[in-house]
């Protein structure tokens, strides 16, 4: 979809363009999502193809993408007066829930050297990331494996070897939470993808939980989570001391949450 040129602002509309408007219109009114109205929608620099009932990437979670980018790039080099171009780095990075696929390419799209091992539990989600990953030419970096993810997932997901970053906008809403979603999502959306149950951190505590086996020692987790979270996942990692893990730091969204 692209902005009409201004000369076609007088052009009249033909019976075919017409029908179509009146179709998409019909959905809207239907309360299906604008994403899922145009079949595509974008994401940081991407344009991706979206379709019910795979999860809609939201703006925020595109600050999650910018801060891995961030550390990356200040873990490898770009502070220190030393190039070394055929040791650049070259980053495994495991992201938990793809749905469309927007964080795993949107980070092989910034990481140009980076790989991105993707793993949903719905098919559905499998096979949208896969059109994205061939529509954006990034199909050789990204290895897309349909399965849930569970206390035993390790072995299925050191695909090559340790990684440096786990990444996920896993289900993080309270379950008591989900009726006060708007229609849209209710309706047409993956309930399980936003569903994190009583606490809203059923899938958040199995990612914690597997990471010592799965990420290397200098490796980090990064999740969108409610703005109640924080402090749960700090008690929830200081009650589990043999993780090893440390909460390192909180940050908002562009919407302050």
């Amino acid at each position: 979809f692209q902005s009409l040129n201004p000369e076609s602002f007088h052009t009249p509309l033909t019976t075919v363009q017409q029908e179509q408007i009146q179709q998409l219109s019909s959905k809207r009114l239907e309360r299906m999502p604008v994403q899922y109205v145009l079949g595509e929608w974008d994401f940081q620099d991407l344009t991706l193809k979206m379709r019910p009932p795979v999860f809609i990437p939201r703006p925020e979670t595109e600050d999650l993408v910018s801060l891995v980018v961030e550390e990356e790039s200040q873990k490898h080099g770009k502070n220190s007066g030393l190039c070394f171009p055929d040791r650049a780095p070259h980053p495994v990075i495991l992201e938990v829930g793809c749905g469309s696929g927007a964080i795993a390419l949107g980070l092989l799209s910034k990481l140009p050297q980076s790989r991105v091992i993707a793993v949903d539990k719905e098919k559905a989600a499998v096979d949208l990331t896969r059109e994205n990953a061939h529509r954006l030419q990034l199909q050789d970096r990204i290895h897309i494996i349909q399965h849930e993810v569970s206390y035993g997932s390790a072995k299925q997901l050191l695909l090559w070897g340790p990684v440096d970053f786990i990444v996920s906008n896993p289900p993080y809403v309270f379950h008591e939470d989900m009726a006060s979603l708007d229609a849209e999502i209710l309706r047409y959306e993956d309930l399980d993808a936003l569903d994190g149950g009583d606490d809203g951190m059923r899938v958040i505590k199995t990612i914690l939980a597997l990471a010592p086996s799965l990420l290397k020692d200098s490796g980090s987790v990064f999740l969108e989570v409610d703005p109640r979270h924080p402090a749960m996942v700090e008690n929830w990692l200081q009650a589990h001391p043999n993780l090893s893990l440390v909460l390192h730091a909180v940050h908002k969204d562009f919407c302050g949450k």
